[in-house]
């Protein structure tokens, strides 16, 4: 069992209920260590002492709030708990509302709650009221010294905690030029829409999260297992003059409706009647002067497919968490290594 980031309760009303709060999220981003690329040493971070440059150890550092200039007031853990003990240790529900009111942009990290000792029937009890209801509940959190919004909602047997945003922390959209919502000012007919839809319609399927996962992830470890292999740990790849390959460097004048007709075709087949059935009307574009326009056909969107993990070639006797540091000897001009460990 995995140790609680935070303990408290649930209060709303006069209900209160114990509960553990556990992290949701399983990280696996590549963990890349920092080297000097002269030495191919690993580079380290320390805390130091910004009057004397010596090193600070972790014990040894307390939280300080700059009041005047270089003049502080110390807070040790308990004082930021004691400033106010009721929300630094309660998960305190305001209001519910519809999940549907509250827009994705305004969720953050997910966390697991878990009931504490002694709170399993009233737990189980808010987790089935709250999907009863359909509702999500609205609360608010002191984590660290932050007071966070946040939702509560059932998932299975579970009650789910995830941090919102405040409204102020998101932007607006007029800060930005967007296509306007009306069909004709936005240049869309409602063919092009019925189409889209239809398009949509085609590629629907039931939400299957693990048939997804990090291709590019993949690439790397495989690219990572076949420099070893070859021996090329120390080979450094620059960048190609033309930038990435396959980068577009012009834009292009799209004919949106050959493409939707190319896309329903891929899905019913050649001459299928989702395409046939938009064939009459004229798929050639042309420009405001009534010429015909340049156009450029991109190739036709497919269904998603689940992406298939690289098999990573097999290296006798060698590990890709495996590097290299030059010897002194291999400094000196000779080729004797000895090896250092590096996280992959």
């Amino acid at each position: 069992m995995q140790r609680a980031l935070w303990s408290g309760a649930i209060s709303f009303g006069l209900v209160h209920i114990p509960v553990e709060m556990f992290s949701a999220e399983k990280r696996s981003e590549l963990d890349l260590t920092m080297l000097d690329r002269r030495d191919f040493a690993p580079i380290g971070h320390k805390k130091f002492n910004k009057e004397t440059g010596a090193e600070v150890a972790r014990e040894d550092i307390v939280k300080g709030y700059e009041y005047e200039t270089d003049q502080y007031v110390v807070l040790s853990d308990e004082d930021l708990k004691r400033a106010n003990v009721k929300a630094t240790q309660t998960i305190d529900i305001v209001t519910f509302v519809e999940a549907s009111e509250v827009p994705l942009t305004y969720y953050d990290q997910p966390y697991y709650l878990a009931p504490g000792k002694g709170g399993d029937k009233v737990y189980a009890l808010l987790r089935e009221t709250l999907r009863r209801a359909g509702k999500i509940g609205i609360a608010q959190i002191v984590l660290r010294t932050k007071q966070h919004l946040v939702a509560l909602w059932p998932m299975q047997d579970a009650i789910v905690l995830n941090t919102l945003r405040y409204s102020a922390e998101i932007k607006a959209l007029d800060e930005f030029k967007l296509p306007d919502t009306d069909l004709k000012k936005a240049g869309i007919s409602e063919k092009e829409l019925t189409m889209a839809l239809s398009l949509v319609e085609g590629m629907s399927e039931q939400w299957e999260p693990a048939q997804y996962h990090d291709a590019y992830r993949d690439d790397v470890l495989a690219l990572i297992h076949r420099k070893v292999s070859e021996h090329q740990t120390k080979t450094i790849t620059m960048p190609d003059k033309h930038g990435a390959s396959g980068a577009s460097g012009s834009a292009k004048i799209v004919d949106l409706m050959a493409l939707l007709k190319e896309s329903l075709a891929g899905k019913t087949g050649k001459g299928g009647s989702a395409k046939s059935k938009f064939d009459a009307d004229d798929a050639q574009t042309t420009s405001p002067a009534g010429k015909k326009s340049n156009v450029t056909r991109l190739p036709s969107p497919k269904k998603p497919t689940v992406a298939r993990a690289k098999a990573a070639p097999a290296v006798k006797g060698t590990k890709a968490t495996t590097v290299s540091k030059p010897s002194k000897d291999a400094k000196a001009g000779k080729t004797a290594t000895s090896p250092r460990r590096a996280r992959a």
